[in-house]
C-alpha cells in the first residue's frame, strides 16, 4: 500500500522559531536582557523607602571619618609650628566628633515635635551669643572676622554656626504653623516675621565681617520661602537688592576686594595677596590621580595657610589625588540627594521645610568652600561641612544630620519598613532560656 499524499503546506517562515525580541515598556530591543535586569534591580533598590535613610547615615559618617584622618594629616605641622603636640588639633576634633555623634543620636531619636519646641530657645540663644561677640573684651577677631567667643584655654565658640541651625528650626516651625492655619496666602504672613528675624541674624553676623555665613543664611531663607509658595518676582527683587548690598559691602572693604581679585589667580600676585588661593591650586595640581600619599603633602609645611580648616580640600587633593577629592564630592552629593529626597517625600510641612533648610545649608556651604579652593569663588572662610577642623561648625552640622535621620525615620513608608525589619530579626535567646529549652528536649 502506498501512503496517501500529503496535503500542501504553506512555506515555512524560518524567522518564526526565533522571533525578534519585542521591547517591553518602551525599552529598546537592541540592548541585552541582562543589562535591563541589572538596571531594573538597581532602580528598585534605589527606590526603596530606606534608601535616603542609609544614604544620610552612611555618607555623613564616612565624611566625618575621612575628615578626622585628613585633619590629623593636615594639622600636625601647624601644631608643631606653635609648639604644640602634633596630634593637638586631631584630639580636639576627635572630641568634637564624639560629642557630635551623641548629638546626632539624640536628634535622631527625638520626636519632630521636640525639635520644633527647641526652635525659639535656640534662636534666642544664638541672638544673645551674636550680641556678646560684639562686646569688647568678649568677642575675638580671627583672620579679620570678629565672630568668636573664648571659652578659656584653647576652646572657642563661633555663634554664627549655631545661628544656621537656629534659622532652620525656627523658620521651618514658623512657616509650618502659618501653613496649618492657611495664612501663607497673605504677603504679611509670608514675610513677617521670617524675613525681619533673618535680617537681625544677618546684621549681627555681617557686623563681625563673616560674609560667607551670611550667604548661607540667605540660601536657607530662600529655600524656606520657595517651599512656602513665594512668587518668583519676590526672589528676583530680593536677589537684586542682595547684589547691590554685596557690591557695597565688598567695595567698602579692602580685605574683601583683595579676595575678589584672587578668583582664578594662578600666582600669588603683587604683594602676595593671592598667596592662599594660588597655593591651594598648587596643592591640587601636584596630587595627580592618586596623590602623593597620606601625610606626604608639601604645601602644609607652611606654604598653604589654614590647611586643616578652610583649605583642607586642597590638602586632600594633594595627598589622595583626584580619587580622594572625587570621593568627598560623591559623598556630599549623596548627602544632598538624600536630603532633597526626604524633603520631596515628607508629608508633614515641618519635616519638608526642615529637610530643605538643612540641605540648602550643607550644600551651599560645601559649594562656597570647594569653589574657593578651586579658585572659582572668593575665599569666604567657611569650613567644609563635616570635614574641616572646627568643633563649632561640626556640632551643629551633626545635629542637623540627626534631624534629617529623624525626619526620614518618621516617613510612613520608612517607618513601616523599619518595623518590618525589627519583626524579621531573630529573637534573642538568653542563656537561661536556652537551658530551659534544652531540658524540654
Amino acid at each position: 500500500m502506498t501512503a496517501p499524499p500529503r496535503a500542501a503546506q504553506p512555506p515555512r517562515d524560518h524567522t518564526a522559531s526565533h522571533p525578534a525580541p519585542r521591547p517591553a515598556s518602551g525599552r529598546p530591543a537592541l540592548l541585552p536582557r541582562r543589562l535591563y535586569g541589572t538596571a531594573d534591580r538597581l532602580r528598585r533598590s534605589w527606590d526603596r523607602p530606606l534608601t535616603a535613610y542609609y544614604l544620610i547615615l552612611g555618607a555623613s559618617l564616612l565624611i566625618t571619618a575621612l575628615g578626622l584622618v585628613m585633619v590629623f594629616s593636615a594639622s600636625e605641622i601647624q601644631a608643631l609650628r606653635y609648639g604644640l603636640p602634633s596630634s593637638f588639633y586631631f584630639r580636639k576634633q576627635l572630641l568634637a566628633a564624639a560629642i557630635g555623634t551623641m548629638l546626632l543620636l539624640l536628634a535622631w531619636r527625638m520626636p519632630p515635635r521636640l525639635h520644633q519646641a527647641l526652635a525659639y530657645p535656640l534662636l534666642c540663644g544664638s541672638v544673645l551669643l551674636l550680641v556678646l561677640v560684639q562686646v569688647p573684651g568678649i568677642g575675638q577677631t580671627v583672620n579679620g572676622n570678629t565672630n568668636w567667643i573664648s571659652l578659656g584655654g584653647p576652646f572657642q565658640l563661633q555663634p554664627s554656626e549655631i545661628s544656621k541651625l537656629a534659622l532652620v528650626l525656627w523658620g521651618a516651625d514658623l512657616v509650618a504653623r502659618k501653613h496649618r492655619f492657611g495664612l501663607l496666602a497673605q504677603w504679611k504672613h509670608l514675610l513677617v516675621p521670617l524675613v525681619p528675624g533673618t535680617m537681625v541674624l544677618l546684621g549681627l553676623i555681617l557686623s563681625g565681617g563673616d560674609m560667607g555665613t551670611a550667604v548661607i543664611l540667605c540660601a536657607v531663607l530662600f529655600g524656606l520661602l520657595w517651599l512656602a509658595g513665594a512668587p518668583v518676582r519676590l526672589f528676583t527683587t530680593t536677589l537684586a537688592v542682595a547684589a547691590v548690598l554685596s557690591i557695597v559691602l565688598v567695595t567698602t572693604s579692602a580685605h574683601r576686594v583683595s579676595r575678589l581679585a584672587c578668583i582664578g589667580a594662578a600666582d600669588p600676585g603683587p604683594g602676595d595677596q593671592c598667596w592662599q588661593a594660588a597655593h591651594g591650586l598648587y596643592a591640587l595640581a601636584s596630587g595627580g590621580l592618586f596623590g602623593q600619599g597620606l601625610g606626604a603633602s608639601v604645601e602644609k609645611w607652611g606654604q598653604l595657610p589654614e590647611p586643616h580648616t578652610d583649605f583642607i580640600f586642597a590638602v586632600t587633593g594633594e595627598e589622595l589625588g583626584l580619587a580622594g577629592t572625587l570621593s568627598v564630592l560623591a559623598l556630599l552629593a549623596c548627602l544632598g540627594y538624600a536630603g532633597i529626597r526626604v524633603a520631596s517625600r515628607a508629608e508633614d510641612t515641618f519635616a519638608r521645610l526642615a529637610a530643605t533648610g538643612v540641605t540648602a545649608w550643607i550644600m551651599t556651604q560645601a559649594v562656597i568652600n570647594i569653589g574657593a579652593v578651586l579658585g572659582l569663588l572668593p575665599i569666604a572662610g567657611v569650613p567644609l561641612p563635616l570635614f574641616s577642623y572646627g568643633g563649632s561648625a561640626l556640632l551643629p552640622t551633626m545635629y542637623a544630620v540627626g534631624l534629617l535621620l529623624c525626619l526620614t525615620r518618621n516617613e510612613p513608608t520608612a517607618r513601616a519598613a523599619l518595623t518590618a525589619q525589627r519583626r524579621q530579626r531573630p529573637r534573642r535567646i538568653s542563656f537561661r532560656t536556652w537551658i530551659t529549652d534544652l531540658r524540654k528536649g
